[in-house]
């Protein structure tokens, strides 16, 4: 019978580690940070680690940050080897006229009826924000802007972002499209790791088209603070965001914020966050990739447990002389049913401070558990049904079900 489950073996040395942890940092505490933004998170990109949420679920317009999910469809076209760099699109009237720049938006300002490399269209899109190289990507992609949303929302749900849902290439706005700041987060991680080479787009600083220069519009990039990408937005009924990144000392944090009043706040509150990240937070490793975390229980295995490890290394950033409360669970459906295949994610390592979840990572069998034999099974199922009718018994005695 499935069940979920938290593995007990392993989570005594899972609680010893963060313990060490705890005691290695140093005497300093972290201030708590505040923010004026309505809507914020930061995130360790390695570890998924949540630093600093506020309002981090709750849904708004994404404006020009929407143009992250119309890039990550055009980089997995690229990836597919349905499109190339070199695939060129044409900009038609409905692009140059509500996408160009009489349409009172960012613009990449490409010509009428102009063919127009892909390879270009995305520095259109990431550098200059262009709606008019959004709508014509789209409708080179899936024949209109709308169709190209669907593809949009699928690859949304594939990626992990739960609640958001978009209606455009663009970021216009349209009654239902929606994200959090969470799902942004997910989606620039997303890009940053799936497509390394790729992303790189998002640091140039400038790009020409049709004789006209325009300067990346992410303000983090001409500061100091190892900045890298991502995207801003404005909407007059969203305000101002930001999902960036940026690295310091190899460690990659990721920010999203939203709803500020004004492009300064904007820039400012963002360099805020990330500068705090980086200096109240300490990392310490527990578990190394491939060490053991936890034991899940196998039903007709050749073994009655099978070693659940990580495939990245399991850190926790954790403010600099804190005291707050820390816990640990591995959770599985389980038993697992054999045969159980090695490298198979089974269960998620959950480590909260202070009942916020800053870490939530898969797990995965480190190795192979063959069926067991015929005696095996049977003992297996003898001990599942006479379980059974204990907690039957149980339940009748008591009352309670």
């Amino acid at each position: 019978m499935a069940r979920a489950g938290t593995t007990r073996r392993g989570i005594a040395g899972l609680a010893a580690g963060v313990a060490l942890a705890l005691a290695c940092l140093g005497p300093a505490r972290a201030q708590g940070f505040q923010t004026i933004a309505p809507h914020a998170i930061l995130i360790d990109a390695d570890t998924g680690s949540v630093l600093f949420e506020k309002a981090a679920d709750e849904l708004f317009s994404p404006a020009s940050m929407a143009k992250l999910m119309t890039v990550e469809v055009l980089f997995d076209e690229i990836r597919q080897g349905r499109l190339s760099p070199d695939t060129e699109f044409t900009i038609s009237e409905n692009a140059w006229r509500r996408g160009g720049a009489g349409g009172g938006g960012s613009s990449m300002f490409a010509q009428l009826n102009s063919k127009v490399k892909l390879s270009d269209l995305l520095r259109g899109i990431i550098v200059q924000s262009g709606n008019d190289a959004s709508i014509a990507a789209a409708e080179g992609v899936a024949g209109t802007e709308e169709n190209f949303s669907q593809i949009m929302n699928r690859h949304a749900r594939e990626i992990g972002l739960t609640k958001s849902t978009f209606r455009n290439a663009t970021g216009y706005s349209a009654p239902d499209q929606k994200v959090t700041a969470r799902d942004l987060s997910k989606l620039a991680i997303h890009l940053i790791e799936t497509y390394p080479e790729e992303y790189k787009l998002f640091a140039e600083r400038e790009f020409t088209w049709n004789k006209i220069r325009q300067q990346n519009r992410n303000p983090l990039l001409a500061l100091d603070i190892g900045a890298d990408g991502l995207k801003t937005g404005y909407l007059e009924e969203s305000g101002y965001g930001l999902t960036g990144s940026a690295v310091q000392n190899g460690q990659r944090l990721v920010l999203v914020v939203s709803g500020l009043k004004t492009a300064r706040d904007r820039a400012a509150e963002s360099r805020k966050l990330l500068d705090w990240g980086f200096r109240a937070f300490e990392a310490r490793q527990v578990f190394a990739p491939g060490e053991t975390v936890a034991e899940a229980e196998v039903f007709g295995g050749g073994k009655g447990r099978v070693p659940l490890v990580a495939k990245k290394p399991v850190r926790l950033l954790l403010p600099r002389g804190s005291g707050d409360r820390i816990s640990a669970r591995v959770v599985y459906q389980g038993p697992l049913i054999a045969p159980v295949a090695a490298g198979k994610e089974v269960a998620r390592l959950r480590v909260t401070r202070n009942d916020a979840v800053v870490l939530d990572m898969p797990l995965q069998t480190a190795e192979e558990v063959p069926a067991g034999t015929m005696t095996q099974r049977a003992m297996d199922a003898a001990v599942e049904v006479g379980g059974g009718w204990v907690r039957g018994a149980f339940a009748k005695l008591t009352g309670k079900s």
